[in-house]
């Protein structure tokens, strides 16, 4: 079953695996499934700290 997908430069869906506009790679715009024992939570924060930080948003 094929999933619809955004590319991460232009903004545009598409179902195939790279955007026919920009010939980037299309990723999957649906955030990760939550889970109580969210082994990796800390390290996404982290990383989600340090981008903002890089942006001056924080």
């Amino acid at each position: 079953m094929k999933h619809i997908l955004k590319c991460p430069a232009c903004g545009r869906y598409t179902m195939k695996d790279k955007c026919p506009k920009c010939n980037e790679v299309a990723i999957n715009p649906k955030p990760v499934k939550y889970r109580v024992d969210d082994r990796y939570g800390e390290y996404r924060r982290k990383a989600r700290k340090s981008e903002l930080e890089k942006r001056g948003l924080l």
